[in-house]
């Protein structure tokens, strides 16, 4: 393993640990393929790159954006960094922090409508709701 990509996995582990609440309740609904059985890991390296969320199977990668993400310079570089995974196969399906709090059946539904067709089955369980007791995510 090449020393940058030693750095970005090491750094992807620190994240895991400093998780925003958008990301811990996002991450109640995909863990442990909630969604029709879909798998996804959380701070998933990938090239130079940190994905919040990632399905390896489908090539689908989560990304969850709050305030930081409405600078100009900010902006430019999620386009890169969204035209690099794009380059290597990858779909980015974005949201804001507050649509996975005010809007979580939508966040739910577009997930599962970019996952594969065999995929996109009935739900397994609800998504939870804002207001419920969001426990603290657990490693698989």
């Amino acid at each position: 393993m090449r020393g940058r990509e030693r750095k970005t996995k090491a750094f992807a582990r620190g994240l895991r640990s400093t998780m925003t609440r958008a990301e811990i309740l996002l991450w109640t609904i995909l863990r442990r393929g909630q969604l029709a059985g879909a798998r996804f890991r959380r701070q998933h390296p990938i090239g130079p790159y940190i994905a919040d969320f990632a399905c390896i199977s489908a090539k689908l990668v989560i990304e969850l954006d709050g305030a930081t993400h409405w600078s100009r310079e900010q902006q430019a570089y999620d386009a890169r960094r969204t035209k690099y995974l794009g380059r290597r196969g990858w779909r980015v399906v974005r949201f804001l922090n507050n649509d996975v709090f005010a809007h979580s059946d939508g966040v739910w539904d577009t997930i599962a409508a970019n996952l594969p067709p065999s995929s996109r089955a009935a739900r397994a369980t609800p998504p939870p709701q804002a207001g419920e007791e969001l426990a603290p995510p657990r490693e698989n």
